[in-house]
């Protein structure tokens, strides 16, 4: 069985949204999750609960609404496989352009990087490193910017889709399955599944 690691984030609960989505629950049950690592927002204890009993192997970094929270990381790092995957929510970060995540990604000298705050999912390759930005697991609304999509109109987006990510590392390659709620033109909402894949450059071995 695979060892999945979670990576969630930008919940917002009970400020900006009630809970996770019913059809969310269903897919994070309990003895399916290896580990979870969470970007911040989340922000009240109980939705805490939620996610220790989803996996007790959880990670957390400090978001920007997390006040209370106050001896939580800025960002953390952790290691699978052949890969070293760092998080933070972001809200430290001036922007989320390439070279900024890259900047952080050399500072925590990570593989990997996942950083949430723009609550719109995300993942790319640039310069032999990958990103990835799980999404509001909610759907919350922001009231910051949205990095390549710019800022919200009007203090506020509605159109928020609510996503998180699975992670599965074997060795120096990583499958990212993307998990987001949609609805269709009649209203009924659908989880729909994508796949990202992401291998380590490995260097050649010098000649002797």
């Amino acid at each position: 069985m695979a060892f999945l690691i979670l990576v969630i984030g930008d919940l917002h609960i009970p400020d900006r949204a009630f809970d996770i989505p019913p059809k969310f629950k269903k897919l994070l049950s309990p003895g399916k999750i290896g580990q979870t690592l969470c970007l911040g927002n989340l922000t009240d204890k109980p939705t805490y609960e939620l996610l220790r009993s989803i996996a007790p192997d959880l990670k957390i970094v400090k978001g920007r609404m997390d006040v209370e929270a106050t001896s939580l990381p800025l960002s953390q790092v952790v290691t699978h496989g052949s890969l070293r995957i760092g998080f933070t929510e972001g809200f430290t970060l001036v922007s989320a352009e390439p070279d900024v995540l890259l900047a952080e990604a050399n500072r925590l000298d990570v593989d990997v990087l996942c950083w949430g705050g723009t609550h719109r999912f995300d993942a790319f390759e640039y310069m032999d490193k990958f990103f990835v930005n799980p999404g509001s697991a909610t759907g919350a609304y922001t009231t910051g910017w949205l990095g390549k999509e710019g800022p919200a109109k009007d203090g506020a987006d509605e159109s928020i889709t609510p996503s998180f990510c699975l992670m599965d590392v074997q060795g120096i390659s990583l499958t990212l399955y993307v998990y987001q709620l949609r609805k269709d033109a009649n209203g009924v909402e659908n989880v729909a599944v994508e796949k990202v894949t992401y291998t380590k450059p490995v260097e050649p071995a010098a000649e002797s």
